[in-house]
């Protein structure tokens, strides 16, 4: 069956075929009220249910769970014997058991990721390993309420219709396909201040897209490569900023869990904007050299903000509205004052918590409270005090501890050499995580533990063993279900004349050696120079 929709479909409707699917035509559909209304008699026998053998890849996951179960009966035997054997004890070997557990979940299994969350750290509270007042205690840590104003800010600004102004005017000093590609990295790396999620900046970029497609008729290769170019720009570039993603406040608390110092929104921008520029301009020249010609480079093109416009739900041009001029100055004053921290010592998320209020108050807002709170990821937000709770425990109990002097046998015998290899496994091991745990924040609660435990035995610091893997988590581009901006771009519905799996195999098997060695370079040479020192 054809879902392609007509790129003449308004965008709003499109989105909505993403989870509502359009009425069919024909034999092979009926609609389940009238179905209801037939007699017995009237309606068609069911099919029987066709018995089929287990998949090869369910058994393998099954024969995992079991190993990781027989481990931790075999760990937790150790850890209750009188003498005990390697520092195990009965708690370590719980929390890890639980742990490697909540990993295979995320992995393996289709449960939610906040579920999987929940549950590990249930399990941790009826063991007695973690105390409920502990995990009822993260979900009023400082960071969880630092993105929710986060969020009602973002809510208040895409509302306002400012960021779609913003690209549609950059836009037009486009003069061909290169200066249009770079053009839309540059506006999609600027919106990762102003949204603090991946999904929302693509939803976002939706719009000029099709804008952008429609104004390009017969130039299929140009348009493909530009749908594999947003999605791609905005994972790399989230990076830039503290809230550019989940995965980098899990980051930042779990450091923070383990007694390390964490990062301020001005020391990760400080590191992660060179990282986000050249990462992204890189990509963007990758795609225009793999997927478009000579020929069409040298095409010339002229785009308009009134062109943008006509697929725009909201206004482009002509001067700003009185809810635009108010997002500029509620964004732009809250951006200044998370990076002015050190001067006027006021946190991150009392800046957060200032700003979503005036986001919200009539007179001075730009949205109403009711409609930010509804855009606002709770499910992300208990995810990350659930992953919180989790992180207290493997610290707690020692089993962190336990993890590092087991796990650095085979690179002890390596020297001083031992903590680049170290530093190299992590970043290969981050960028090819997305292969196995679909969500980028599930990626860090289940990687950043293990490297923060791991690197002080080496010498490495685990702040910056922390930053390279998330930063290297960044890439996430394989397959469609690895980030939701890249599944947005390639559901048809959603962005017609997109692209398919196939080319992003094709980006993938170039984009991820790059990453790899951007985030290698950064993390020996580059980020030591700019106050991140790698080894302690």
């Amino acid at each position: 069956m054809n879902t392609s929709v007509d790129s003449t479909t308004p965008v709003a409707e499109r989105a909505r075929f993403a989870t509502v699917p359009p009425q069919r035509s024909g034999a092979r559909w009926t609609d389940p009220q009238t179905l209801s209304l037939r007699t017995p008699a009237e309606r068609p026998p069911r099919p029987r249910r066709r018995r089929t053998p287990l998949r090869r890849s369910t058994v393998i996951r099954l024969v995992i769970a079991a190993a990781i179960l027989l481990a931790g009966v075999a760990m937790a035997t150790v850890g209750s014997a009188p003498t005990g054997s390697g520092g195990m004890t009965l708690p370590i070997a719980v929390t890890i058991t639980v742990f490697l557990l909540a990993v295979w979940a995320w992995a393996a299994t289709a449960l939610d990721d906040t579920l999987v969350a929940f549950l590990a750290a249930v399990a941790l509270i009826v063991t007695g390993i973690l105390p409920a007042t502990t995990f009822f205690a993260s979900l009023g840590d400082e960071t969880i309420w630092l993105l929710i104003g986060a969020f009602v800010i973002a809510a208040g600004v895409s509302s306002s219709g400012l960021a779609l102004r913003g690209a549609a005017h950059l836009l037009r000093f486009a003069r061909g396909p290169r200066s249009l590609f770079h053009l839309t990295t540059v506006a999609l790396t600027i919106t990762a201040f102003a949204v603090p999620a991946t999904s929302g900046r693509a939803a976002l970029a939706v719009p000029v897209f099709t804008a952008v497609a429609d104004l390009l008729p017969g130039r299929e290769r140009v348009v493909r490569a530009l749908a594999l170019l947003m999605p791609t720009v905005v994972l790399l570039s989230a990076v830039g900023s503290l809230l550019g993603a989940g995965a980098h406040i899990i980051t930042d608390q779990l450091l923070r869990a383990a007694g390390e110092p964490g990062f301020s929104f001005l020391g990760w921008l400080w590191l992660g904007l060179p990282l986000a520029v050249v990462s992204s301009h890189a990509a963007c020249e990758i795609i225009l050299w793999r997927f478009t010609r000579r020929a069409d480079r040298a095409t010339p093109l002229r785009l308009t903000p009134a062109d943008i416009a006509r697929s725009a739900t909201t206004h482009v041009t002509g001067p700003l509205s009185a809810v635009e001029r108010r997002a500029a100055i509620l964004l732009g004053a809250v951006i200044v004052l998370w990076a002015t921290e050190p001067l006027h010592h006021l946190t991150p998320a009392l800046v957060a918590l200032l700003g979503a209020v005036a986001a919200v108050s009539p007179g001075i807002g730009c949205t109403t409270f009711p409609s930010a709170v509804t855009r606002v990821p709770w499910s992300l937000l208990l995810f990350l005090s659930a992953t919180l709770a989790l992180a207290s425990a493997l610290t707690s109990t020692g089993a962190a501890t336990w993890l590092s002097t087991t796990a650095l046998a085979p690179l002890s015998g390596l020297g001083t050499a031992s903590a680049v290899v170290f530093v190299l496994v992590v970043i290969a091991v981050s960028t090819a995580a997305h292969l196995l745990i679909p969500s980028r924040s599930a990626r860090s609660a289940a990687i950043i533990p293990v490297v923060i435990s791991l690197a002080p035995a080496l010498g490495v610091d685990p702040m910056a063993a922390a930053f390279a893997s998330t930063a290297a988590a960044g890439f996430c581009h394989t397959l469609p279900s690895s980030a939701k901006p890249v599944a947005m771009f390639a559901d048809p519905d959603v962005v017609p004349h997109g692209f398919t799996p196939k080319d992003l195999r094709r980006l993938s098997v170039l984009l991820a050696p790059a990453m790899f060695v951007l985030v290698a370079v950064f993390a020996l040479w580059i980020w030591p120079a700019m106050g991140l020192p790698l080894l302690r």
